[in-house]
């Protein structure tokens, strides 16, 4: 938090600063011109260019050292003591040439691997998940993974590049490391919002690298998910005569949305959505922590302002290239098994569409767990009963290797 004060004080000062300079440059430029230049006057305008200079060096080195020295902190037990087996890493990796970025977290190395596949495209989770669910820490060596176009892995790949392709692809060289590094056959998968669908497209066409798979905030059809989301927003407004809110749906259209501006329209509907859910007493927990997750030591000054460039920049280029999809028929046999840990009061991913994809799903194993405490984001809405029913879905599976 001291390094955010920091440089938002210093960057504040650099933008007076050089406003400064731009205006006193125009000032003696034109006094220059009609021939009434002041000596004194050029001599203030050189020793603020000098002092613009000095903030930027600093700005730009405190932005360095915040990337070199942001980490994940150690595992602690109840007496502040760190297991003597256990791992907490924050690592860079290659994977399909491209640079990202993962943090690994356990009480024992040797522990059953989890994926976390986060939501977006263009989120990260990197934090959130280590402050929501450290208990699953105590059970598996938890994988976090900035996928490209997002947080610390924001420039593994040009944002206009990245596909859904280019997801499955780094989640399989990822789960190749991963089963490498600590010796398993198989790894977890646990996905949420976007990440759910990414698992689902994992376990199809990777199942013998995956014991089973878990999906929160389940996506079906991303094009009838968002014309759901685009008419419950709307009623919503309606019954409570938001008018402004119901002006600027209509103003935008019914969704599906592409070209530049799809964040923002999608963003009408989506937020409204969210503090609907927020306001809801029945969900317990409700929101995001976003100024403690930002916060965190994963993230450099840079990885903090990548952390809103992913949602904003990558959700709209590769959002609209998921349209095309709908796991009722395109996904309907997989080789592993599958669980959705669902909020009852979930209106930004539609259950009704999950419970018609688990019924027509065919795998080895596979149920829906209910929630009724929460909204989109179980693990953090109930964050302790999550752990307990992802340790009851994966023991029904073998966690030895």
């Amino acid at each position: 938090m001291t390094q955010i004060i920091v440089f938002m004080v210093l960057t504040v000062i650099l933008v007076v600063t050089l406003a400064f300079v731009i205006l006193k440059s125009a000032y003696y430029a034109i006094a220059f011109i009609i021939g009434k230049t002041n000596p004194a006057s050029f001599s203030r305008l050189k020793k603020t260019a000098i002092l613009f200079a000095v903030i930027m060096i600093l700005n730009v080195g405190l932005i360095t050292v915040s990337q070199l020295t942001a980490s994940t902190p150690p595992i602690v037990d109840e007496n502040g003591n760190t297991p003597k087996n256990s791992i907490a890493e924050l690592r860079k990796i290659e994977l399909n040439g491209r640079k990202q970025w993962i943090s690994i977290r356990g009480w024992d190395k040797n522990a059953p691997v989890l994926l976390f596949l986060a939501g977006g495209p263009g989120g990260t989770q990197m934090a959130a998940v280590r402050h929501e669910l450290s208990e699953l820490e105590k059970h598996f060596v938890v994988v976090n993974w900035d996928q490209p176009g997002s947080g610390k892995s924001y420039y593994a790949e040009k944002i206009k590049f990245i596909t859904p392709q280019t997801y499955i692809q780094d989640g399989h060289a990822l789960t190749e490391y991963l089963k490498e590094r600590f010796s398993k056959d198989k790894i977890y998968l646990v996905g949420e919002s976007w990440g759910s669908a990414l698992g689902i497209f994992l376990a199809d066409k990777y199942p013998e690298s995956y014991h089973a798979f878990i999906g929160t905030g389940q996506m079906v059809d991303f094009v009838e998910t968002e014309r759901i989301d685009y008419a419950k927003a709307m009623e919503i407004a309606q019954s409570k005569g938001d008018t402004a809110l119901i002006e600027r749906l209509k103003a935008n259209g019914e969704p599906p949305y592409y070209g530049n501006d799809v964040t923002w329209k999608s963003a009408a509907y989506l937020n409204y959505l969210s503090a609907y859910m927020t306001s809801n007493p029945s969900i317990h927990n409700p929101g995001y922590n976003t100024f403690r997750d930002i916060a965190s030591s994963e993230y450099g000054l840079l990885d903090k302002i990548n952390f809103f460039r992913g949602i904003i920049n990558t959700y709209n280029q590769v959002y609209q290239k998921l349209y095309t999809i709908d796991l009722r028929t395109d996904y309907t046999e997989l080789d592993v098994p599958v669980y959705f840990l669902l909020g009852r009061h979930d209106v930004n991913a539609p259950t009704s569409l999950a419970e018609e994809y688990m019924q027509v799903l065919n795998a080895p194993d596979k149920k829906i767990v209910w929630f009724e405490h929460s909204g989109h984001n179980p693990w953090i809405n109930e964050p302790a009963r999550f752990a307990e029913e992802v340790l009851a879905c994966f023991s029904e599976n073998n966690t030895q290797e």
